[in-house]
């Protein structure tokens, strides 16, 4: 698991990165991840994970951070399709982590983090993602918190069966979003923060 640690609140106001600090030592502490890291840059994110699919092959990564509509973000800088073509900065790096997953479209990465698969821009990133790396991308349509709503996970060769609409405020357009709900327990495909396992069918 990965998470951004620069979001770390202002005066006495805790940010986020110490919410996501401590889901990690207590999913480390139930042995629910081999590793976990706390990075500044998508570089040193995306570097660090390369570097554990040289030990072991990666049948898992998480991350945990903010997002939107297909892309995710560590501070201020967002990783999204861009990434994926060849003379993007971080192209190399996203390659090497494909080359130390597991094969055979085994593999997940779960974006642990807002909206990242919501909208039509999400959908077109949870295609793309699946794609490159021969794995199942998940991810969410609601803005998350302790109850995490509208997981759903994708396939390489799959298309999405979530509505584009799902997760946004009344009158919004799927193709340009502007504003999306929060998550609620009674939402579709709600999970608990403290669910480490994506249920059957989402």
């Amino acid at each position: 698991m990965v998470y951004d640690r620069t979001c770390r609140g202002r005066a006495l106001l805790p940010g986020l990165t110490h919410a996501w600090w401590s889901g990690g030592v207590l999913y480390r502490t139930m042995r629910r991840f081999d590793a976990w890291y706390g990075a500044r840059t998508w570089e040193e994110a995306l570097t660090w994970l390369g570097r554990v699919g040289e030990r072991a092959p990666l049948a898992e990564i998480q991350f945990w951070g903010h997002g939107k509509w297909g892309l995710a973000r560590v501070d201020r800088e967002a990783l999204d399709l861009s990434a994926l073509t060849r003379d993007h900065r971080h192209h190399a790096a996203l390659r090497k982590i494909r080359e130390g997953m597991v094969t055979g479209g085994r593999g997940l990465w779960w974006f642990r983090t807002c909206e990242t698969l919501g909208a039509v821009p999400g959908q077109t990133f949870a295609q793309a993602w699946s794609e490159f790396f021969d794995a199942r991308v998940a991810g969410h349509t609601y803005i998350i918190g302790p109850w995490q709503s509208g997981l759903h996970s994708l396939a390489p060769g799959e298309a999405p069966t979530w509505s584009a609409d799902e997760g946004l405020a009344p009158g919004e357009d799927p193709a340009a979003p502007r504003q999306a709900l929060w998550s609620r327990r009674r939402h579709p495909n709600t999970i608990h923060c403290l669910n480490n396992v994506i249920p059957s069918g989402y």
